[in-house]
């Protein structure tokens, strides 16, 4: 069940199962968190830059923001040694079952050596949780960074799943058969966009906010076929502040790096409403407000 263009399609999304909204978000504490190396472009020049002070106030304030709207935060400490396991969507894929309402997550791949020995201390929060832990087939040599990539439509049993820097799309398959769901697929074609979660934010189950220069014409149509609203970032805005990499929680608020100011205005004619966050220590390791929440069931 994997799609690649609009032509391969053959289902609409009232079709697909319907699913609860997530009411709950892990949060990865900044303690150990820095920029250490450089694994994608973002990171070059701010190796050992990182104010520690401001990032602990930064990621204070972004828990506020998810608890003042009802949003249940639930902490993972981070772990010496590992200064990028704040950016803590990409370790897992949550996912809810709607046939059994069973949740559970499938464990990362993490592409870069330096992440990877992150994916174990999420595996044991998740079991502590009593959540399903489940792992890529050990045949499959593939990458996959979880919701890095792989992005829930919202309350619909569909997923998005971008490749080209950090998953193959060859993980996409072998997700499709575990979790018996429809993938529509996006191809990533520009390093500074190197994860689908720093062009594309599902805001509510008819309407998306994307830096549309990243996707082909195959992918841009798979957009317009599943969205009714599809929200534009400029360019600087989504390159330099990580516009897309904004996270609508509730249907309505919008969290976003503050200084977006056309793709603020965008959001508000489209009827929704921006929460500015400054997250500005952590775009220099190339993560934003998406990139360190991981919303569950």
């Amino acid at each position: 069940m994997l799609y690649h263009a609009p032509s391969e399609v053959d289902f609409q999304l009232d079709d697909c199962a319907r699913v609860p909204v997530p009411t709950r978000v892990v949060l990865t504490t900044p303690t150990y968190f820095d920029v250490a190396y450089v694994i994608n472009p973002h990171m070059a020049h701010h190796v050992g830059t990182v104010d520690h002070d401001t990032a602990r106030r930064q990621w204070e304030a972004l828990r506020e923001a998810y608890a003042s709207r009802g949003v249940y935060p639930e902490i993972l400490e981070g772990v010496e040694g590992l200064p990028d396991m704040v950016f803590c969507a990409n370790q897992t894929l949550p996912f809810y079952r709607p046939t059994t309402a069973s949740r559970g997550v499938v464990l990362s791949r993490m592409h870069a050596p330096e992440r990877q020995a992150e994916v174990p201390h999420f595996a044991r929060f998740f079991e502590q949780l009593g959540y399903e832990v489940h792992r890529l087939p050990e045949s499959l040599d593939t990458d996959f960074e979880g919701m890095g990539d792989a992005i829930w439509h919202p309350e619909h049993h569909l997923l998005w799943g971008g490749y080209g820097f950090r998953t193959e799309r060859e993980a996409y398959a072998a997700i499709s058969e575990m979790l018996d769901v429809p993938v529509l697929t996006l191809r990533l074609d520009d390093p500074d966009f190197y994860h689908l979660d720093t062009c594309f934010s599902v805001l509510d189950a008819r309407s998306v906010l994307i830096y549309p220069d990243v996707f082909d014409a195959k992918g841009r149509a798979l957009i317009d076929r599943f969205f009714d609203t599809v929200i534009e970032a400029p360019d600087d805005e989504a390159r330099r502040l990580f516009a897309c990499n904004a996270h609508c929680p509730d249907g309505e608020h919008v969290l976003i790096q503050e200084g977006c100011t056309v793709t603020n205005e965008r959001l508000r004619s489209a009827g929704f409403t921006p929460v500015e966050l400054d997250t500005s220590e952590f775009l220099k390791s190339g993560g934003s407000v998406f990139c360190m929440k991981l919303m569950i069931w």
